[in-house]
């Protein structure tokens, strides 16, 4: 913790931020210049054209839906790597990897009751309703008695062979034991979560996976209807089902698609941007791939009309969760130490309208993943409790926090923050200690399912987001120490109400009971993480403008020490 003299403290105070001047260009005047130049529509209309396929890397849906993307970037601008010349900064590389497993693909499936006219489930109607890695049928289908398993355990008495297992719990477990070496047909389940509202979407379902083995056969999932009527037939004694599926499984190669902005005057500092292109959903991550793909058109379009600049390079990313962006971290050391920011656009299209929830900053771990309270909440995909070890200080948590309330405040659009949780392309900036954060839309209760289509998605929230982001990227990618000033304004009001609202709740705690010396550690672990966040700002200084950077950091310091100190002489009384 850093101690300041009393004498010098009063000396920062009074330089004033008055006698420093703003950044040439401000992330206010950014998201001007945007408002007016990106609409969404670009980002909508390929994600009404991605959404449109069940999309596994390799498969012909997710090559398609890269190749798109790339003629996009062509069309603007962008010149393939090994065609350009040295002085193109609008550039786009398409990689290509052998898949160490076949790819796969859905033609068609169906299930029906033996004796029931209507199929119990079809493809034309339940998109997710065959297990990804399962096989085809035989041309007529197959038909096999229904068993019923509750767990585990019960295959240790009820014989599967030649038959078709129905479960509600351990899916992948019951799988393995049941129809790879006890001999089931294949598996039925069910086990759509609550967040889903299964009793309201009674014919959603949420896609499931086989692991890839030679030996797989297949795995059929219901949505709540479906359930419900095979266990009302179940209830009325033996039941036999006929199943079809139609599928491909064949070798194929990996694609990623990357696209540079090369930076004008620090081309070696990059920002990059990330989104998945896997998944058959339309908000995940159609929607991701569309939104970065209007950015990156709308910001090579402003930068080759000199509209706005770019001095460090911009990257965008697109791949397969978490196994690209993680490549991209690791395959070149030297162009990794670069890397100053990864931005993870996951889910970032909905009209929460109907999906519910709303638009989520995934913050960076700070103290609100350890004691989650006040304001503070987990999504429904949850998280680990995390320890102070884990902490990652740095001011891009409330920077992007503050910038996207802007563009909410301007569009009223509801923009929420919720702690650490990982599980997207955020998580490989993390792990590579790269400050890194994702954008997306939770509680949304047709995630993963074959209701997630084009009617669920807004080309408002699109356009929200990818203003809001670009923006800030911008602001990050010419960022000096003026910008960095800015920066530590926008990061200490931030701790000086996360304090108060702190003290507050600690408060209350004590005075119902609870450890002094736990609330004490609360404040005192805000404290150390704000200080360390404020300092994070010295990677945008200027080399000839570190003193004037240097004070203002050491101001706001001060003020959060002194505050934290007073908060916590009042909690200790």
């Amino acid at each position: 913790m850093t101690k300041i003299p009393l004498f010098l403290f009063i000396s920062l105070i009074t330089l004033s931020w008055a006698q420093t001047k703003n950044s040439a260009v401000t992330t206010d005047d950014y998201l001007d210049i945007l408002r007016n130049n990106l609409s969404g529509e670009q980002a909508y209309e390929t994600t009404a054209f991605i959404e449109q396929f069940w999309r596994v890397v390799g498969n012909e849906g997710f090559n398609k839906s890269i190749h798109k993307v790339a003629a996009s970037l062509e069309a603007a601008g962008y010149v393939l790597e090994e065609n350009a010349s040295n002085t193109d900064r609008f550039t786009y590389r398409l990689e290509k990897r052998p898949l160490q497993h076949p790819t796969w693909e859905i033609l068609d499936a169906n299930i029906t009751l033996v004796g029931k006219n209507t199929p119990l489930l079809s493809y034309t109607t339940n998109r997710n309703m065959v297990y990804l890695n399962s096989i085809s049928t035989p041309k007529n289908g197959t038909t096999a008695e229904v068993i019923y398993v509750e767990g585990i355990d019960d295959l240790q008495r009820i014989p599967v062979k030649g038959k078709i297992i129905f479960t509600g719990i351990n899916g992948p477990e019951i799988y393995t034991e049941g129809v790879l070496k006890k001999g089931a047909l294949g598996i039925i389940t069910y086990d759509n979560p609550d967040y889903l509202r299964p009793e309201k979407n009674i014919n959603s379902i949420q896609f499931r996976s086989l692991t890839f083995d030679p030996k797989n056969t297949w795995g059929i999932a219901l949505s709540y209807q479906a359930k419900e009527n095979l266990m009302a037939a179940l209830e009325k004694g033996k039941v036999y089902a006929k199943v079809f599926i139609s599928s491909k499984i064949y070798p194929s190669e990996e694609l990623t698609l990357v696209a540079d902005i090369k930076g004008s005057e620090i081309p070696g500092e990059r920002l990059v941007f990330s989104a998945h292109v896997q998944e058959p959903g339309a908000n995940d991550n159609a929607s991701g791939v569309g939104a970065q793909l209007e950015m990156a058109t709308v910001a090579a379009k402003l930068i080759g009309h000199e509209s706005i600049y770019a001095q460090r390079t911009m990257t965008f990313i697109w791949g397969d969760e978490i196994i690209s962006t993680k490549r991209y971290l690791q395959e070149n050391e030297k162009r990794a130490k670069g890397i100053k920011w990864g931005l993870s656009l996951d889910m970032v299209g909905e009209n929460t309208a109907i999906t519910g929830g709303s638009f989520l900053i995934e913050k960076m771990p700070d103290p609100s993943a350890i004691w989650t309270r006040g304001k503070d909440k987990h999504t429904e995909w949850g998280g680990k409790p995390l320890t102070l070890e884990d902490m990652k200080p740095h001011y891009l948590n409330d920077y992007m926090i503050h910038n996207f309330l802007k563009q909410g405040k301007v569009a009223h659009w509801e923009v929420n923050a919720n702690p650490y949780e990982g599980g997207s392309d955020h998580t490989p900036f993390l792990d590579s200690n790269i400050p890194g954060l994702l954008f997306w839309h939770f509680t949304d209760q047709f995630y993963h399912t074959d209701s997630d289509r084009l009617d669920k998605v807004s080309q408002e929230t699109l356009k929200n987001v990818s203003i809001a982001a670009l923006a800030s990227a911008l602001t990050l990618v010419n960022g000096d120490s003026y910008a960095a000033m800015d920066i530590v304004k926008i990061v200490q009001n931030a701790a000086t109400n996360r304090l108060s609202e702190e003290f507050l709740l600690g408060d209350k705690s004590i005075k119902a009971g609870n450890s002094v010396k736990s609330e004490v550690a609360v404040v005192k672990a805000w404290e150390d993480w704000y200080i360390k966040a404020i300092a994070s700002t010295t990677d945008l200084a200027s080399p000839e403008n570190t003193v004037i950077l240097d004070k203002a950091i050491l101001e706001a310091q001060a003020i959060i020490e002194s505050q934290a100190k007073m908060f916590v002489s009042e909690l200790e009384k």
